[in-house]
């Protein structure tokens, strides 16, 4: 087995892989990366077991045949060659030889039948998608997904597929977004939990990206066809809690104000809030607003007024200011609108400007308990 690459070319294919691959891995194999030669194609292949990726790339080869090679050691070789091509051979004695321009490498291989074979999706539905679509989708929602292993579901991102829309939502009990793509469709309502990992990936790969992404789904599994490139993953088993239930319907005390300045505001305030519940308070009267925090255990204290537009009853209410500010980051637009019902009941977080058509995004953020 003998095949000629561009070094450059392989090394960036190799990069987007090694995100799949973990640093302590039960099975020996999975510290691989899988090469498949048919013709002038090699697809390369990397898995944890749960996700599995592959890609395929040019390159001239005159044989067939299966390695798994390791993926650290490649990884370090490659990043030194400038571009340039690079000669990949299988020697008798297990190892394979890479020749370049300065000289010749041989690491150890181990027979690529060995490497894990993907899930092969059975009766699966399918919908496509512009990868831009995808990849905004998974970085406006990820954030607000859960860390607790006890509850899985609440850990990944939650798909809804309908011929009406896509809605992507991710809550961690403590904040939640629903982002809604109102230009995408499917044939049939569906459903399905998609892990962090695999969005994370896919988010990195495609955000820029103009093509279409095929999406795959069963009970089970999800695979995504972009480009010369698949993704397969294991989906979260469980069923996602009913998040429509938590978003209040009545609001009638509405804030509108300049994102920015909210945004700089609360992370100036924040500084001097208490270390364990970075509790900030916000006192809405009239067309002004006070943010203040306190850190009484250190005597630290400080507020700042904002001028905004307001409708609805004074009011007080405190938010972790972590939470808000993550929320603010996320989204894209001048203007900003919390909708407030009551202090200990959820805000909501709305852009007023900004949004692409078709596109809908809400965030609700759970209000912490002010001691007077």
């Amino acid at each position: 087995m003998k095949f000629i690459v561009s070094s450059s070319q392989l090394l960036k294919q190799l990069q987007i892989l090694g995100g799949v691959i973990n640093t302590n891995n039960t099975l020996p194999i999975l510290d691989n990366f899988l090469f498949e030669l048919t013709d002038d194609q090699l697809r390369i292949s990397a898995s944890d077991l749960e996700t599995t990726m592959s890609t395929s790339i040019d390159v001239e080869a005159d044989e067939q045949g299966a390695i798994a090679v390791p993926a650290r050691l490649l990884l370090d070789i490659l990043k030194t060659f400038p571009e340039q091509p690079l000669t990949f051979k299988v020697e008798d004695n297990n190892t394979i030889e890479i020749s370049s321009d300065s000289g010749k490498y041989a690491l150890a291989y181990a027979d690529g039948e060995e490497f894990p074979k993907a899930v092969e999706l059975e009766s699966p539905s399918s919908t496509t998608l512009k990868a831009s679509i995808l990849a905004t989708g998974i970085s406006k929602t990820i954030f607000a997904s859960g860390n607790d292993d006890l509850r899985p579901v609440m850990s990944g991102v939650f798909f809804q597929l309908s011929p009406e829309n896509l809605i992507f939502v991710a809550t961690d009990a403590h904040k939640l977004v629903k982002y809604i793509r109102k230009d995408v469709s499917a044939n049939e309502v569906a459903e399905f939990i998609m892990p962090k990992k695999p969005l994370t990936l896919l988010k990195n790969i495609l955000s820029g990206n103009d093509e279409d992404v095929v999406i795959e789904y069963n009970d089970t599994n999800a695979k995504f066809s972009f480009g010369n490139s698949t993704l397969i993953c294991r989906l979260i088993d469980g069923k996602y809690p009913n998040y429509e239930a938590v978003i209040p319907k009545e609001n009638p005390n509405k804030l509108t104000l300049d994102r920015n300045s909210f945004y700089n505001s609360v992370r100036r305030v924040s500084i001097f809030s208490s270390k364990t519940t970075h509790q900030i308070r916000l006192k809405m009267a009239g067309t002004e607003l006070k943010i203040s925090a306190e850190d009484l255990d250190f005597s630290n204290k400080a507020d700042e007024r904002l001028l905004c537009s307001y409708e609805g009853d004074d009011m007080q209410i405190g938010f972790n200011s972590r939470f808000l500010l993550e929320m603010l980051n996320h989204l894209n637009s001048n203007e900003i609108l919390l909708e407030m019902s009551l202090p200990n009941r959820a805000g909501i977080l709305t852009p007023v400007d900004g949004l692409e058509e078709g596109e809908e995004i809400t965030m609700l953020v759970m209000p912490v308990m002010l001691s007077n």
